[in-house]
């Protein structure tokens, strides 16, 4: 059994509306984890930048 990673503070409002706001079809393919990182302003694993690359704007 793995252990659950204890976060300190709350997510990103932002990038929860981000997740909240793709398309059903991706949202399926995008796991717990690579969830979590990237509400908490994690390094995202590679894993989900590959699975959002369409959606994400370059600045």
């Amino acid at each position: 059994m793995t252990e659950k990673k204890q976060r300190k503070g709350k997510p990103n409002p932002e990038r929860v509306a981000l997740l909240r706001s793709l398309p059903i079809e991706l949202k399926e393919q995008i796991t717990g984890e690579e969830a979590e990182s990237f509400m908490y302003d994690e390094d995202p694993p590679d894993s989900l930048m590959e699975k959002l690359r369409t959606y994400l704007v370059k600045e």
